[in-house]
C-alpha cells in the first residue's frame, strides 16, 4: 500500500484572460505534452501542485475550464526580466479543446524565434 506523502500537492483555482496573440504566444508552452500556459503570479506554488484554470482567449465570451499541474516555476528573483509565475501543463480531457483554440490563434507564429516567458 502506498503511503500518502507528508506534503500533499496544493490545489488552486485561477482565472486567466489572454486578450492578444502576442500575450498568448509568450504564455503558450507547446513543448509540454498536451500543451500548457505560463501564468504570471506571485502566489506561492510548488512543482506538482494541481491547478484548475478558467481560460478566456481573445474576445471570446466563453471561459474554458482546464485542469493542470505546475511543471515550471519562475521566481520573483529570476534573471532576464522574466515575470514571476508558474507553468501549468494541461492534464484534463478538456485540454484538447483549449489546445485546438490556441493552435488556431497562433497559426504561423509557433515557429518564431522570439523569446517567451519560459524559453
Amino acid at each position: 500500500m502506498l503511503e500518502p506523502s507528508a506534503k500533499a500537492a496544493k490545489q488552486g483555482v485561477m482565472s486567466v484572460a489572454i486578450r492578444d496573440k502576442n500575450a498568448l504566444f509568450q504564455a503558450f508552452m507547446p513543448f509540454l505534452k498536451n500543451g500548457g500556459l505560463f501564468i504570471a503570479t506571485e502566489k506561492p506554488f510548488e512543482l506538482g501542485d494541481e491547478v484548475f484554470l478558467l481560460v478566456t482567449l481573445m474576445d471570446e465570451p466563453q471561459r474554458y475550464p482546464v485542469t493542470g499541474r505546475v511543471v515550471w516555476l519562475t521566481p520573483k528573483t529570476s534573471i532576464g526580466a522574466r515575470p514571476a509565475g508558474i507553468g501549468v501543463q494541461f492534464t484534463g480531457m478538456e485540454s484538447a479543446t483549449v489546445l485546438k483554440k490556441i493552435d488556431t490563434y497562433l497559426a504561423g507564429m509557433q515557429q518564431s524565434e522570439r523569446p517567451t516567458h519560459t524559453l
